[in-house]
């Protein structure tokens, strides 16, 4: 089958489109036939080694996180699925490998495609639907009438987050530039900041609920526009102890964490508020449960460019510019 590997760890480096063999079935697999697949900035990362640490791929590897198509074969013990659903996924760490014509993939990390949404819109969901649940239902448990401040919310992950956080009953701050705020003000955001030409330190105060997804400063200011007992959850680091003991790190990678983290940890000590880091894991229970909130009209896909299949080293440059609005998908196959 023809997919995108990389062939050594390389910042920026290119993309090669090779023939490799099919994936074979493990006896709790189905065999996915991939007709589309979302580009992530987590794609980037990984090529370019930022994750080497964590997810020790071996070059060459199959590249890619999300992935919408048909199940075309199961293994013997699957029970959730059959050969002919439509399904989706974000296929578990060490198993990805999206950007192909073929994917195996454990059921437990699969869901039945939402009826009511096509192959590409389907695609764009599972990783930042994944990382909205698992951040503001699981870890933060969002409450009505709490303030919720989502960074970047016309990013993949911060426009599905506002819609959850609305559904949930929360007041949602978040920010964006100018020419992006009727899309996130059309999701539910309740409160808009243009980040160029205003301080969100100074427009937000006792919010319950930061999700973090940018660099180290907009972090250590997050912390500030929580109220004493508010949580912080960032989604770009630094990891932590609790992340490292989760994720069953040696002793010396949990150091590392606990000194990369140590800082921040400090400083949210200080202001009497809590830290998190959050990576986000495979988990078809909830994109279910996601599923159903998209066919109920309360979540809807913002998909923002979609490329052939050959020009998938185009579309991941694309996503690093930072420009974005939604998600960016590549289609496979008809």
């Amino acid at each position: 089958m023809k997919a995108f590997v990389v062939d050594k760890y390389k910042k920026k480096g290119a993309l090669a489109l090779v023939n490799v063999p099919e994936p074979k079935l493990q006896d709790n697999d189905v065999l996915i036939r991939i007709q589309a697949a979302a580009v992530n900035l987590l794609d980037s990362k990984v090529r370019d080694g930022e994750f080497k640490l964590l997810l020790p791929y071996r070059p060459p590897f199959v590249l890619g996180h999300d992935v919408a198509g048909t199940v075309v074969k199961t293994g013997p013990k699957v029970r959730k699925f059959k050969v002919g659903d439509a399904v989706y996924a974000r296929p578990r760490d060490h198993r990805v490998g999206t950007f192909a014509e073929f994917i195996a993939t454990d059921e437990a990390d699969v869901a039945l495609k939402p009826r009511n949404l096509g192959m590409v819109e389907a695609a764009s969901i599972p990783l930042v639907s994944l990382t909205a649940w698992q951040a503001l239902v699981e870890v933060a448990k969002v409450q009505p009438g709490q303030k919720v401040f989502i960074q970047a919310g016309s990013g993949g992950v911060g426009a599905i987050a506002i819609q959850l956080a609305k559904h949930l009953g929360a007041t949602v701050a978040t920010t964006t530039s100018a020419k992006n705020a009727d899309l996130v003000k059309s999701l539910g955001a309740d409160v808009v900041i243009d980040y160029k030409r205003q301080d969100f330190e100074k427009v937000l105060s006792d919010y319950d609920l930061v999700l973090n997804s940018q660099d180290a400063k907009t972090l250590e200011k997050s912390l500030r526009v929580l109220k004493p007992g508010g949580q912080l959850i960032s989604i770009s680091g630094p990891p932590d102890p609790a992340f490292a003991e989760a994720f069953g790190l040696n002793p010396f990678l949990k150091l590392v964490m606990r000194l990369l983290s140590r800082g921040v940890r400090k400083k949210a000590k200080a202001l009497g508020v809590r830290y998190s880091f959050l990576f986000m894991r495979a988990q078809g229970q909830h994109l279910s449960e996601v599923t159903s909130l998209i066919e109920s009209g309360v979540i809807r896909p913002v998909v923002d460019r979609v490329f052939p299949f050959e020009k998938t080293g185009e579309a991941l440059a694309y996503v690093e510019t930072g420009r974005a609005k939604g998600k960016v998908v590549i289609t496979v196959a008809d």
